[in-house]
């Protein structure tokens, strides 16, 4: 298992991995990431984050419900995109939903073998632990942003005990169900769910990388030397 000592390999390191190996981790380790990415910034210390983990039987119990109430949607509470997505923003979402399927083989006329490489969100890629992120309904962007914080800081501190993670607001499409399995209060509202585990470095899907815009496309810096 490798592991990465500075901050730097990690953020290289990280990526949304879309196939994972079955073996299980350790309880142990998965508290211990969740408790050490509490020190993630927080405005006001609100901290407003509730996270639930789920692996073994109770894992296997909820893919099953899901598998079961696949084609049933909840409405999303949230736009996970906004509407009518504009340019550059339109293109960059295209253009990596292109190169992932391309790193499958996967045509953009197989509609169905598209939906199928989908619907793997719901298998959380193969992962042994689902992550959800939980937040109350009356926080607002600001508080969405310290959940952001978190599982930044959570995916990195992964990566450091050599694991991977894939973050999935795919989730959002099933809030109720997933909120109801979870038992999370009336008041509390389901953000996103992130796969845990180790990477299977030897599938296609984890074989490429999203791309980054160059800098002078997005950053403005005044008064330096």
């Amino acid at each position: 298992m490798t592991q990465f000592q500075t901050v730097s390999e990690a953020v290289e390191r990280r990526m949304s991995v879309r196939a994972f190996k079955p073996d299980p981790v350790p309880g142990t380790v998965v508290r211990g990431l969740l408790e050490a990415a509490a020190r993630a910034p927080s405005g006001g210390n609100l901290q407003p984050w509730v996270v639930h983990a789920l692996s073994g039987e109770p894992l296997k119990e909820f893919k099953a419900l899901v598998a079961s109430r696949l084609m049933d949607r909840d409405e999303p509470e949230y736009h996970v995109y906004p509407p009518n997505l504009w340019e550059p923003l339109r293109t960059r979402r295209y253009q990596v939903g292109e190169d992932l399927y391309a790193s499958l083989g996967i045509p953009r006329e197989d509609k169905l073998g598209r939906l199928q490489q989908f619907a793997r969100n719901a298998e959380f890629f193969g992962a042994p632990v689902a992550l959800f992120f939980s937040v109350n309904r009356n926080c607002g962007p600001p508080q969405w942003s310290d959940i952001g914080m978190y599982m930044q800081t959570l995916m990195l501190l992964a990566v450091e005990r050599g694991l991977d993670t894939c973050a999935q607001e795919f989730w959002s499409a099933y809030g109720r169900l997933t909120g109801a399995f979870l038992d999370l209060p009336a008041d509390h509202m389901l953000f996103c769910g992130m796969a845990l585990g180790y990477r299977d470095e030897t599938a296609a899907v984890n074989s490429w990388r999203s791309r980054r815009e160059p800098f002078d496309e997005w950053g403005v810096m005044r008064g330096f030397d």
